[in-house]
C-alpha cells in the first residue's frame, strides 16, 4: 500500500476497500476519501446499499430460551440412540 494514505489512487483504494469495511473501519474518514469525489460517491453509494439491505432483511435475535430448547433435544436424541444388539434371524432354507 502507498506510504502516504491521501496520494494512494483510486485503484489502490478501492482494490483495499472490501478488508477495509470487512474489518469495520470507518472509511469516511480516510485520506483518501478526504480528497476524492469518486470514492467519496463510491463509499456513500455502498453505505446506502448496505443500510437498504438491512432493511429488507433485518436481523433478529432468536429467543432468550433456544438454545436450552437446542440442548434439550440433543440430550433426547442421545437417550434414544442407546446401542442396540443387532437382530439375528436364522435364515429359512429356500425351496425350489
Amino acid at each position: 500500500m502507498t506510504e502516504n494514505l491521501k496520494d494512494m489512487t483510486c485503484e489502490e483504494f478501492q482494490s483495499h476497500m472490501p478488508e477495509m469495511i470487512g474489518s469495520g473501519e470507518d472509511l469516511s474518514g480516510h485520506p483518501h476519501v478526504q480528497s476524492c469525489a469518486l470514492c467519496r460517491a463510491l463509499l456513500q453509494d455502498l453505505e446506502t446499499i448496505a443500510e437498504a439491505a438491512r432493511q429488507l432483511f433485518p436481523v433478529e435475535d432468536p429467543p432468550d430460551r433456544l438454545w436450552e430448547q437446542i440442548q434439550s433435544a440433543i440430550g433426547r436424541d442421545k437417550d434414544s440412540e442407546e446401542p442396540k444388539e443387532p437382530e439375528v434371524t436364522e435364515k429359512q432354507p429356500s425351496r425350489g
